[in-house]
């Protein structure tokens, strides 16, 4: 009797309204980004954690929080905490920001879980615009213009890696719209930092304690290995689509001869394997994979000679050299936000790629 009383028992009464800000309800928050989801920011998100939150207040929209007001930038850190505690309020922290955005659903992005430019004006060099005026950007909880325009300080810390002197932003925009505009998007900036695409908003009530604390590993960015790993490999092949096995039965007797393991990014590894097939006419090149959850990311052909790796001036770039009946083939691979891009052969004027 006493476990059916809790159960249709009232809620508890609504809070009391503040002008012009949002109450959000306690509830579960899944921080950062699953490693199944694409794009992702492995060295700077959480893996899709659950973390649950008390309720707290948040300005409907950046600061001064009125509708048609441009809005506010040029501030520094502590000149905008000054100014949400000139109102009573305080600057959110991110994981608060994160959950205003992504609403009770856990979007990725406030308005779903499909990108669309047009809601928020996202995809563009940060520019500033009237608030309000994009009726579309806002998440489910009623928060507004979190993305599209400046970008906003929190209270909390860069606590990833060793960079803890630096203060966490959030929102904003770029030309990579999918991946900025994502409610886990964040970045770091020192807390001195006075620039015309850099605002905030204010949050009131508690402050929820709970931060990110992300530690950050580093390792070579392209090392070879004596040993083959043929378990490994034939994972890689056992994840292989059946829409790509027919692309991939080219390749079907792959026989590996070498095998690198690449870092372009910080708590990311990918695994390659370089080889040939053992036809008639043997096809060679580099199939990649990453280990932690046993996938298959592509195969980047070397034509009829044993694929050969080099680094480039970026860490998320690595090049391949081969040749077949035409001369000496190269190519880049290129890895972004977890993605890796395979292109062709570059020509002048040319450059296709295949991304997974």
């Amino acid at each position: 009797m006493g476990a059916l009383g809790l159960a249709i028992a009232p809620p508890k009464a609504a809070p009391v309204p503040r002008k012009g800000m949002i109450w959000i309800e306690p509830g579960a928050l899944v921080a950062g980004t699953p490693p199944e989801r694409l794009p992702r920011l492995v060295d700077e998100e959480l893996p899709g954690e659950q973390l649950i939150l008390k309720a707290f207040y948040i300005d409907a929209l950046p600061y001064p929080n009125e509708d048609g007001a441009i809005p506010l930038t040029n501030v520094s850190f502590s000149q905008a905490g000054g100014l949400c505690g000139a109102e009573g309020k305080r600057l959110c922290t991110e994981l608060e920001w994160e959950r205003a955005c992504k609403g009770p659903n856990n979007y990725v992005y406030e308005y779903g879980d499909q990108y669309r430019a047009d809601r928020c004006g996202t995809g563009l060099v940060p520019g500033m615009r009237p608030s309000g005026l994009l009726v579309g950007c806002k998440s489910d909880f009623g928060v507004r213009d979190l993305h599209g325009g400046a970008w906003e300080w929190t209270s909390s810390l860069w606590n990833r890696g060793d960079r803890t002197a630096l203060i966490t932003t959030r929102g904003g925009n770029a030309v990579d719209g999918e991946l900025v505009g994502r409610c886990a998007n964040s970045t770091a900036r020192s807390p001195e930092t006075v620039a015309g695409n850099v605002g905030f908003r204010c949050c009131a009530g508690d402050k929820n304690a709970i931060e990110v604390s992300l530690e950050v590993k580093r390792a070579p960015r392209l090392s070879a290995e004596r040993k083959l790993d043929r378990v490994l490999l034939r994972r890689f092949l056992k994840a292989v689509s059946e829409k790509e096995r027919s692309a991939f039965q080219e390749i079907a007797q792959f026989e590996p001869v070498n095998l690198w393991r690449w870092h372009p990014a910080g708590n990311d590894e990918l695994t390659l394997f370089g080889g040939c097939t053992t036809s008639k006419q043997p096809k060679c090149g580099i199939l990649i994979g990453r280990e932690a959850r046993s996938e298959f990311l592509g195969w980047a052909g070397s034509g009829y000679r044993l694929a050969t790796l080099h680094t480039a001036k970026s860490a998320t770039d690595i090049w391949l050299l081969g040749g077949d009946e035409k001369g000496p083939l190269s190519r880049r691979i290129s890895y972004h936000a977890g993605a890796v891009s395979i292109f062709d052969r570059e020509l002048p004027g040319r450059a296709t790629k295949q991304q997974r």
